[in-house]
């Protein structure tokens, strides 16, 4: 009753609202998962969320809409990197205990520069990297002048 919306001939509810919005809670309703076009404001899908009293869906966008906010206020995305030179048999091994974040990005063949014994080892370079996580209880540091000497040089490569 406290709907402003009216009934056609057939009785069903007539309900003006924004078609735009109503994917989301329709596919939601029918999946059980939200699914938010990247065009399409969240804030809009929690409006409406809110005028059908989808109590589990308002949660749902409300989280997501917090989530956006944290991500968008910790700033761009930075990654440390590090070369590791290898021989041939120690590859394997050496990208298979990577651990604490670290992610195989490249291989580089540099030859076999060594010559031990009779064995000619075939030698790599292996670029691997990590997410920097450069804040501390919300304070951001700044990067050594160390630092930022190396990252400027590593840019110019």
């Amino acid at each position: 009753p406290s709907l402003f919306c009216s009934q056609d001939e057939t009785g069903a509810y007539l309900i003006d609202r924004d078609p735009t919005y109503f994917g989301p809670i329709l596919n939601y309703l029918r999946h059980g998962k939200l699914i938010i076009n990247k065009e399409l404001a969240e804030e809009g899908v929690l409006e409406e969320a809110e005028f059908y009293n989808i109590a589990s869906l308002v949660r749902l966008v409300k989280e997501r809409i917090r989530d956006n906010e944290n991500r968008t206020s910790q700033g761009p995305v930075k990654h440390v990197y590090r070369v590791l030179q290898c021989q041939e048999e120690e590859l394997t091994q050496m990208v298979s205990t990577m651990s604490d974040g670290w992610k195989f990005e490249q291989l580089i063949s540099i030859g076999s520069s060594y010559n031990y014994g009779n064995e000619d080892q075939a030698e790599f370079l292996c670029v691997v990297s990590r997410e920097l996580n450069n804040s501390t209880n919300g304070i951001v540091k700044e990067p050594s002048e160390k630092a930022k000497i190396l990252q400027e040089r590593g840019s110019r490569m």
